[in-house]
């Protein structure tokens, strides 16, 4: 972690950023899970590459999405195995409990369902504030072991090597107590710091 590429401003911008945003987005997914869903304050650090699996154990999920209008960059979500079996359960209308097994290509559809919406209520927030029209590309989900750092970073095409970790607890009920990561490349989260900052 090497926070001295940001400034507490800066660090507070984006923190302020990511909220509402996700804020927004928790509505959106508490619709789609028929369960009330909390995310909690965000946290933001700068992180290298290598570093960005270190909430989790085991298998994750790994979701990305790329911005293909307004902005240039992409939206890394990383979630835990368990917690994509227990939302796309709730999705399908099951009641998230003992939920078992592996994730395949129906869990990975409808996460990809559930994020492509989110993204896109966070994308319309992000459009609102920076004043800016705002699009994104279909998610692609994948399922990573986090002991396959390499694996990682190959399937994230993005050559930096430091990046903006925005971390947030998400809650949904009894069911999940999770934490759900954000990464932006750090020129990324600096030019939404400044395209922000211009509009203070």
């Amino acid at each position: 972690m090497d926070n001295s590429k940001l400034t507490p401003e800066q660090i507070d911008t984006l923190g302020e950023i990511a909220n509402i945003s996700m804020g927004n987005s928790a509505t959106t997914l508490s619709m789609m899970v028929f369960h009330k869903v909390e995310i909690t304050t965000p946290r933001v650090q700068v992180i290298k590459k290598s570093e960005a699996l270190d909430d989790y154990d085991k298998t994750c999920v790994f979701v990305n999405i790329h911005y293909v209008k307004g902005l240039t960059g992409n939206n890394v979500f990383i979630l835990k195995e368990h917690d994509v079996l227990v939302m796309t359960d709730l999705m399908m209308g099951g009641q998230g409990v003992n939920v078992t097994g592996e994730v395949g290509d129906l869990q990975k559809s409808a996460v990809s369902e559930a994020m492509n919406q989110m993204m896109g209520t966070a994308a319309t927030s992000l459009s609102t504030m920076l004043n800016i029209p705002t699009d994104i590309s279909t998610p692609s989900v994948e399922t990573i072991d986090v002991n396959s750092v390499k694996v990682f970073e190959k399937m994230f095409d993005n050559p930096a090597d430091l990046f903006v970790k925005i971390s947030f607890d998400m809650h949904i009920e009894n069911l999940i107590d999770s934490i759900m990561v954000q990464l932006y490349p750090l020129d990324f989260a600096l030019k939404m710091y400044e395209l922000f900052d211009k509009l203070k």
